[in-house]
């Protein structure tokens, strides 16, 4: 297929710049996907289409703080650093601004807002990328540091002045089960759930499953090559459980739903079972998966998911979804955000959501 196809007009007073009034009062698309039906619902409403037995699975990556300020101690040059990937302690690959200035053997003096604080980020390398690989001195982790250091790396379509930029953002921008910190980006889908609505999903006999799977840039970069065969998906790490991995299978036997909420733990869980012939299987893994129509399912029955960028990856792998081992799901979600433009839902991280089922 080709990359254009994947392509629509969005009204920019629709892309979400700051979040619903409370997690769950955003609004919900439903596609019905065999007879093509959509309804309006309110989030809450989601419990409408959730039954006792489901395996609703989240993605349990934290967002950590991953913007740095740093300079160069002989010129005064300034330098913005974003944390990308965790090599081992202290050792990080990021990207840099200006990259060019940022050459290898140069040591960087990390600031806050009142100059340099004695932490150093020495260039050890760089890549095909043009990321910069990072030593960090003068600290024991860097890691454990990034709650007082660092900004939160807001997408770049949400402006906010830096001295509103912090606290609201560093809060909102987390979902409520977050535990294992690593991602670069939220999973957005997840953004919508209070705790007192996970709660009521309980209850009403839906068991809940985790897995982790570390949000890095790549996921969101646009299809750019002419033909979707084309593109390289950049590499995620993802840890299952052996509860999560025990919970699903014993679902899939009993012929019970999985629902993935967003397309992140969907693709952890398409990737473990295109592995393991249809079983998920617990561990640590990187994958490159890229799910794009037409594509056969082997775990996940249902999908929530946020409205995605045009020619994103993750449009694409929706719309797979839609219409799982043939072609006509592009059509049939660009017809959701079709209706979804037209009836003003809010678009990307802080936008509303639909739930495919």
């Amino acid at each position: 297929m080709q990359t254009a196809d994947f392509n629509f007009d969005l009204p920019g007073e629709l892309i979400a710049q700051a979040p619903a009034p409370t997690r769950d009062a955003s609004r919900l698309l439903v596609v019905h996907r065999k007879s093509g039906d959509l309804e309006h619902r309110t989030f809450r409403e989601i419990l409408d289409f959730l039954r006792a037995g489901d395996v609703l699975v989240f993605n349990n990556s934290r967002v950590i703080p991953a913007r740095l300020r740093a300079a160069n101690p002989i010129t005064g040059g300034q330098f913005e650093i974003f944390l990308l990937e965790e090599n081992r302690t202290n050792d990080w690959w990021a990207m840099m601004k200006p990259a060019k200035r940022a050459r290898v053997g140069s040591e960087l003096v990390l600031c806050d807002a009142s100059g340099p604080i004695g932490i150093h980020a020495t260039v050890l390398e760089t890549n095909d990328e043009g990321h910069r690989r990072l030593q960090f001195s003068g600290v024991e982790n860097i890691l454990s540091e990034l709650d007082r250091l660092g900004e939160v790396p807001l997408p770049p379509y949400i402006n906010r002045p830096k001295a509103n930029r912090a606290e609201a953002d560093r809060e909102r921008y987390q979902t409520v089960y977050a535990q294992a910190p690593g991602s670069v980006a939220a999973p957005t889908a997840g953004l919508h759930f209070t705790e007192s609505l996970l709660a009521e999903i309980r209850a009403r006999g839906v068991q809940v499953g985790f897995v982790t799977l570390h949000v890095g840039l790549g996921t969101f970069a646009p299809v750019k090559a002419e033909t979707l065969s084309a593109h390289k998906m950049h590499e995620e790490r993802y840890v299952v459980s052996e509860e999560t991995a025990r919970v699903i299978n014993d679902a899939k036997r009993e012929s019970r739903r999985v629902v993935a909420v967003g397309t992140t733990s969907m693709r952890v869980l398409e990737s473990v079972a295109e592995v393991h012939n249809g079983a998920m299987v617990a561990g640590r893994g990187r994958t490159q998966i890229f799910i794009y129509p037409p594509r056969a399912f082997k775990i996940v029955d249902a999908l929530l998911t946020n409205f995605h960028l045009p020619c994103s990856t993750l449009l694409m792998l929706v719309s797979a979804f839609a219409a799982p081992g043939e072609t006509r799901g592009r059509e049939m979600v660009l017809a959701a955000y079709a209706e979804a433009i037209r009836e003003r839902y809010r678009f990307f991280s802080y936008g509303d959501a639909m739930l495919l089922v």
